[in-house]
């Protein structure tokens, strides 16, 4: 598979294994090593978390299965976020879900993540969400002191618009790579607010995560979704492929921005089937019929 170079340095493969969901799927550790060689054979090398996923518990899968065999980690690339502050039985003094962007925080969030993962250092750190109390000083210390001390190879953002990616990179001294976005044919949100002409301008390859728009896509449950869905398939015939989750993929892939689309499945045969989707190729004409059918409208 096809590496995407985030910075002159710094690669991921051209899809990225999401591991929100693993502690849903109820893996032994032996069983999620092995989950994850599988992936790897397959051209993926690069792994999304966050420490909040699993309600704190998926950087821990990951590090017990990592653990099992050590030289395992210097194959694999590995993304974790912080920032958000869920509400968990593991924290009850909470009294909501906030964000926290202190230094403090930040370094204490690293400090558990690489504890958990059982490993020496973060490949790609993400603040999780922007915050109004973002203080860009505070954000672009510990980055310094996290590269410094050599924790986390490189940093990036999650959900931020290009306000807040220009703000925060004006305080930091090194290159944010990326920024992790939902995209999909049904959620258009950063087509239509500038954020992917941004990041073209700026030449910042975006992730995309829930490509599938959580399930919409695949057990549609609205007039939106039917209609996507009924497009999808129309396309899917006429270009030959089995299912339209292969034409999804393949729509993401071929925006300009260079998107690298995040597949959550736990399922080996639906990730093979994302990445032959990056062979398949959408005329000019289907892009935007996907494009008409998620707006609803013909296009001006």
């Amino acid at each position: 598979m096809k590496q995407i170079f985030l910075s002159p340095q710094f690669s991921v493969s051209q899809i990225v294994h999401g591991q929100m969901r693993i502690n849903d799927w109820h893996l032994s550790s032996q069983e999620l090593l092995s989950q994850m060689k599988a992936i790897t054979d397959m051209g993926i090398d690069t792994f999304d978390n966050a420490d909040i996923y699993g309600n704190y518990t998926c950087e821990e899968l990951v590090g017990n299965a990592l653990s099992i065999q050590a030289s395992f980690r210097e194959q694999i690339k590995i993304i974790t976020k912080c920032g958000i502050n869920i509400m968990s039985d593991k924290f009850p003094e909470k009294k909501i879900q906030y964000y926290d962007y202190s230094y403090s925080y930040i370094m204490g969030q690293v400090e558990q993540s690489l504890k958990k993962l059982r490993t020496d250092r973060i490949d790609l750190l993400l603040l999780h969400r922007p915050s109004y109390l973002l203080d860009p000083v505070e954000v672009a210390k510990a980055f310094e002191k996290l590269l410094t001390d050599g924790k986390v190879r490189y940093f990036g953002v999650s959900n931020f618009y290009a306000h807040d990616f220009s703000m925060l990179q004006s305080y930091c001294s090194m290159p944010l790579i990326t920024n992790q976005i939902e995209v999909s044919p049904y959620c258009l949100e950063h087509f239509e607010n500038g954020n992917l002409s941004f990041l073209l301008e700026k030449r910042i390859k975006p992730m995309g995560y829930s490509p599938l728009a959580w399930g919409k896509l695949v057990h549609p449950d609205c007039e939106k979704s039917h209609r996507l869905v009924a497009e999808l398939d129309t396309i899917a015939r006429e270009l030959g492929v089995d299912g339209i989750d292969k034409v999804i993929f393949a729509w993401i892939a071929q925006h300009p921005a260079g998107i690298v689309p995040i597949n959550g499945s736990g399922n080996l045969d639906r990730i093979k089937r994302s990445i032959e989707a990056l062979d398949i190729r959408l005329s000019t004409e289907q892009w935007q019929r996907v494009l008409v059918a998620s707006r609803g409208v013909r296009l001006p």
